[in-house]
């Protein structure tokens, strides 16, 4: 989704749907400092969706889409799951596997694109459920972690399994009774993001998408490392609040209550000592700009 590929053609452009119009003069393809603060102000790479009313995951989407640092050469690859009911109304070039193979089409993607376009950025993201990631598509997210492939996973983990009725999934907590697993989890939620770490990933994050500037943080971080050093995950919290019996306008309430210090998903981040340095080096560079921005107009003024 090249800023080329998207222009309208003059003689077309009046009889284009005026979303697309607004999409080719008002989204925020190609600028360098793009971010969540864009949202209600710049054309959004989604404004529909059909997702529940209040769902946490329509919120993520928005964060993410808006924090994407190369939304134009980007590809995103989605899985079986309530996320794959949004990925149709998003203005971003995406893929939608079968369930759980979702990081090995990844990887195939990656290199494909490498060899493709040469000396060209291209960014892949994996967004899936913690049903594909972490209970049917365990097995290619390791893999692919272990072979460094150089791209972002994200789980949206809604502690089971939303889109077919509430069964448990292995990130399910404890305890927790469902309306199909009445007998409730009977063992620990699976501790993905220390294996994430230990299985090689260079940057790691848990927390719940309750704070736009967190979330964008996050994301540009993680894509960045991902694009020069190998495998990032990132692992947000987005109940279904539906299953969990939590009323439309209750889902930000339930993130920030389970991201309290000594809650589940309170903020917690790995960063590898290569990926350490790479974000040292991009905030110095970031810093030069901005130094360099207010000399120029210093010297205009």
């Amino acid at each position: 989704m090249s800023k080329e590929r998207i222009q309208i053609a003059p003689e077309f452009f009046d009889i284009m749907p005026i979303e697309y119009q607004d999409l080719v003069s008002k989204a925020t393809y190609g600028q360098e400092n793009r971010g969540w603060k864009d949202i209600g102000t710049s054309k959004e790479l989604i404004e529909e969706h059909s997702l529940c009313a209040g769902c946490p995951e329509s919120m993520a989407f928005r964060y993410i889409l808006a924090s994407l640092p190369n939304p134009e050469d980007t590809v995103m690859v989605g899985s079986t799951g309530c996320t794959s009911l949004v990925f149709p109304h998003v203005a971003l070039h995406n893929i939608h596997s079968l369930f759980g193979n979702q990081n090995a089409v990844a990887s195939g993607l990656k290199r494909a694109l490498s060899v493709r376009f040469p000396g060209r950025i291209k960014d892949v993201v994996v967004l899936a459920g913690d049903g594909a990631t972490v209970d049917i598509g365990l097995d290619m997210t390791l893999q692919a972690w272990f072979r460094q492939e150089k791209f972002t996973t994200i789980c949206f983990d809604n502690e089971l399994y939303a889109n077919t009725g509430g069964q448990e999934s292995g990130l399910m907590q404890k305890g927790f009774v469902a309306k199909m697993a009445p007998m409730g989890k009977s063992f620990d939620k699976v501790r993905l993001p220390e294996i994430a770490r230990e299985s090689g990933c260079h940057y790691v994050v848990n927390c719940t998408v309750s704070k736009p500037s967190l979330v964008e943080k996050v994301i540009r971080n993680a894509v960045l490392i991902a694009r020069e050093i190998g495998p990032t995950y990132l692992q947000l919290y987005t109940p279904c609040i539906l299953e969990i019996g939590k009323d439309s306008m209750e889902g930000l309430q339930e993130m920030r209550d389970s991201e309290k210090p000594t809650a589940r998903f309170a903020f917690k981040e790995y960063v590898s000592e290569p990926a350490k340095q790479l974000l040292a080096e991009l905030a110095a560079k970031n810093k030069d700009k901005k130094e360099a921005a207010k000399h120029l107009v210093a010297q205009e003024a």
